[in-house]
């Protein structure tokens, strides 16, 4: 198993510990209210297990206690079939409103409802996506806390060549059915040059369409990996891992669940941090506010993760400067 630096506890009982009102709440909280939950994925992925834990918990420092005075309803989608068919069952339910993870999960939401409430956590360009109509006056039922900015992709591009300098190939993986995948892409070709790599997109919607990616982009020397964040890419964590140890190929990831899987490293959002305050929004909404005038508010805690195992493995010697910027380490 491997050694982390800085654990931090983010898993909290699902079910909710009792935690007493504050003062000044108690009477807003004293009666049962009803929210929905709509999570990407499948029920036993462990990765949403903790970001829903810290949404959970960030409910329970607001005063409200799962079981107690919230009853929560829960669905878990992993595909755009099942996604539909739960929104529309929460909407049933009629909750005063529904938490959202992620992309497909507030489209599901959107296309059921254009009154209830959705809260969402972990969105890219919810502008572009047609969620809201701005950033700072959301303009419909829908709100929320966004991922990140395309030119992100920046970032990781000049990561992977920091800690791989010899690369001169960088393939995109991304589910092109995603529409932020293309700004997330064109923001990497954007600086391509001036880092002296050539990068080129592998579309996947499947396992199989990974595997196949992967070993044609690995024929030639001298490439790295950047792995999008989507439904599929999830869902075959431990095949893209395994992949781009077989073929030697330095990666990089949008979230810490690849390399506590075994991945070279990843920067992005603490998205259990993101959760945690979208439950800030979800008790506003409870409280009488709107989603219309609650703006949609940006990460403000990036996390990179490095494991020097894989970094070893790899032959790749990271630079002391570059350890020190890490938020984790895994040896």
């Amino acid at each position: 198993m491997p050694v982390r630096v800085n654990r931090r506890d983010v898993i909290v009982a699902l079910s909710g510990a009792l935690v007493l009102p504050s003062a000044t709440s108690a009477q807003e909280t004293d009666r049962v209210r009803r929210i929905g939950v709509l999570m990407t994925g499948p029920a036993d992925d462990a990765e949403g297990q903790s970001r829903l834990a810290g949404f959970l918990r960030g409910l329970q420092e607001l005063g409200w206690t799962a079981g107690g005075n919230l009853r929560i309803d829960y669905r878990w989608g992993d595909d755009n079939t099942h996604r539909r068919q739960y929104a529309a069952e929460l909407i049933a339910l009629a909750p005063e409103v529904i938490f959202a993870s992620t992309s497909p999960s507030t489209a599901a939401l959107q296309q059921a409802s254009q009154t209830v409430p959705i809260v969402f956590a972990s969105v890219t360009d919810p502008v572009g996506q047609g969620f809201v109509a701005s950033l700072p006056h959301p303009g419909g039922n829908i709100t929320g806390f966004a991922l990140y900015e395309y030119g992100i992709g920046t970032k990781w591009l000049e990561l992977l060549k920091e800690i791989a300098p010899h690369l001169t190939r960088v393939a995109v993986l991304r589910d092109p059915t995603l529409p932020f995948t293309s700004g997330e892409l064109g923001a990497m070709q954007g600086v391509a040059p001036s880092l002296h790599v050539d990068v080129s997109a592998v579309n996947v919607r499947d396992a199989g369409e990974i595997e196949r990616g992967i070993d044609t982009f690995a024929r030639q020397p001298n490439g790295g990996l950047v792995t999008l964040g989507s439904p599929v890419t999830l869902a075959n964590t431990d095949m893209i891992v395994t992949l781009a140890a077989r073929h030697r190929l330095p990666a990089i990831y949008t979230t810490r669940y690849f390399v506590t899987s075994g991945g070279l490293m990843s920067y992005g959002p603490d998205r259990v941090d993101l959760y945690r305050r979208a439950a800030g929004y979800v008790d506003r909404i409870l409280r009488g506010e709107k989603p219309t005038d609650l703006p949609v508010e940006a990460p403000t805690k990036y996390q990179l993760i490095i494991n020097l195992k894989t970094a070893k493995a790899l032959d790749l010697k990271i630079a002391p400067a570059l350890l020190t910027r890490a938020d984790e380490v895994f040896e």
